[in-house]
């Protein structure tokens, strides 16, 4: 972020949080610095924030000090970690690969070491698909679980704080900063495969995970059993077609008049996605949410001591190169992986197991509340 630095004064030299550094997406407000959202119009049109976001002077309170602002996607409207205006931060994990978005600039910052903790923002999987692609752990909480006031909102029905760690130790510290819990909890004791969300991977992806869930459950001690919990449920692709119109609608609702009155500069692939998003109408919304209740029902069916283990994306990253369809791919594939969770409203954790070719994440998802038992089994 040019021309900010960092409050002399962040950490309090003591806490929980002691010693660590955070990275700040730049959706989420610090106090001083202009909150940009990705967007030179955006950041031009903001003052800087009187006040430090709700999450952020949580973790600065409990001793964690403030390295500075990442850079994200524009408005956190994607999942690649390309910036038309600002460029495409290193993937530290695979150079030659896109880092993933919208949570890039903090993913990137704790994969090569210049923060301990980065904190984001989640709403179809943007903490998650970086976290996948650049190698370290990410958290998405259980929705409404994390305050998310002064952070730019995209669409309020799904967006949640997350946080990134290259340590599991530091990723459940944090979290349960966050969270105002830190309970000694158990990690689930069945982990759960769903055939049909593994066959909306890659056939490679998905054979790894197989074998990663199984070293997972040996090591907690966990049994592993396929599950027919989404059998009948709607598609992973019916799931991502209903969040994509029920994303929209909030995304078009918060944007669209800034869009139509200041006409900023945007880049393709997120002026592309917003037009789809003005276009969405109520007979979509209507036809939507059935589908997202009924994603949501399903999880809500898990025990409190069950999770599903799935990748948490269907692909390695894109190349830094890829055109627009591979990247179309990339962000599909994940999508219809990572919706499951946010339609459903329960936590997930990405935890880098995988090697396929590149860094790949496994992730679990737990029913609603279920957080600190998925961080307990990292």
């Amino acid at each position: 972020m040019p021309g900010w630095e960092p409050p002399a004064d962040d950490g309090s030299g003591g806490g929980p949080l002691a010693g660590l550094s955070v990275v700040v997406k730049d959706v989420i407000d610090v106090e001083g610095g202009v909150t940009g959202g990705g967007n030179p119009d955006w950041a031009a049109a903001h003052q800087p924030a009187t006040e430090s976001a709700a999450a952020v002077t949580a973790l600065i309170g409990a001793g964690a000090s403030l390295a500075g602002k990442g850079q994200c996607a524009e408005l956190a409207f994607s999942l690649s970690g390309d910036n038309v205006h600002f460029g495409m931060p290193t993937n530290p994990a695979a150079p030659d690969r896109d880092p993933g978005g919208s949570t890039s600039g903090p993913a990137s910052a704790v994969a090569g070491g210049l923060g301990t903790l980065g904190l984001g923002t989640d709403t179809l999987g943007s903490v998650r698909v970086p976290a996948s692609y650049c190698g370290v752990y990410g958290f998405r909480p259980t929705h409404g679980r994390i305050p998310v006031e002064g952070v730019m909102p995209l669409a309020q029905s799904f967006d949640t704080i997350g946080v990134l760690a290259a340590e599991p130790e530091q990723l459940r510290r944090a979290a349960g900063v966050l969270l105002h819990e830190a309970a000694d909890v158990s990690p689930p004791s069945r982990l759960l495969i769903s055939p049909v969300l593994f066959a909306a991977a890659e056939s490679e992806v998905a054979a790894a995970a197989r074998a990663s869930a199984g070293e997972l459950a040996d090591r907690l001690g966990a049994e592993l059993s396929e599950s027919e919990l989404l059998d009948g449920a709607p598609s992973p692709a019916e799931a991502m077609a209903a969040f994509n119109v029920l994303q929209g609608v909030q995304v078009w609702r918060n944007y669209g008049e800034w869009v139509r009155s200041a006409r900023p500069a945007l880049g393709p692939d997120v002026e592309a996605r917003l037009k789809r998003a003005a276009g969405f109408d109520a007979d979509d919304v209507a036809g939507a949410e059935p589908v997202a209740r009924a994603i949501a029902a399903a999880v809500a069916r898990l025990g409190a001591d069950e999770a599903l283990v799935l990748p948490t994306t269907g692909t390695p990253a894109p190349g830094r190169e890829a055109d627009a369809d591979e990247r179309a791919r990339a962000r599909v594939s994940a999508g219809r992986l990572t919706s499951i969770a946010t339609l459903a409203g329960a936590p997930a954790i990405s935890m880098p197991l995988l090697q396929v070719g590149a860094p790949v994440g496994i992730s679990l998802v737990g029913p609603p509340g279920s957080d600190l038992s998925l961080l307990a089994a990292t």
